[in-house]
């Protein structure tokens, strides 16, 4: 699956997936710098943000958005949420990178 925020800046974006990546939400997080025109409280914004795609799969999609709601620099972010369906050898490494052993030496 894929989901979808966005951060205020650099900084915040690649802490957010950073924790993200170490917590095994996700196996890959893209940041994309952006415009963003939008309405809040009544007034058009404009703002620089940074988009984060997520990817990872349906298990872990509640806690996902757990982390995303508690870690997030904003009060209301923006989490958008669709299934996918990838090619075999990237899904076998995104299991694999989802996995609790993933980077732990065998015997």
């Amino acid at each position: 699956m894929l989901a979808l925020t966005t951060e205020a800046s650099a900084a915040a974006a690649e802490a957010l997936a950073r924790a993200l990546l170490d917590q095994r939400l996700v196996a890959c997080v893209s940041l994309v710098p952006i415009t963003s025109l939008y309405r809040w409280q009544g007034q058009l914004e404009r703002a620089a943000e940074v988009q984060l795609l997520l990817k990872s799969d349906t298990t872990r999609l509640d806690a996902l958005e757990r982390a995303v709601q508690q870690l997030h620099s904003y009060d209301t972010p923006e989490w958008l949420v669709w299934p996918v369906q990838a090619a075999p050898a990237y899904a076998s490494w995104l299991a694999a990178e989802l996995s609790p052993d993933a980077g732990v030496p065998g015997p």
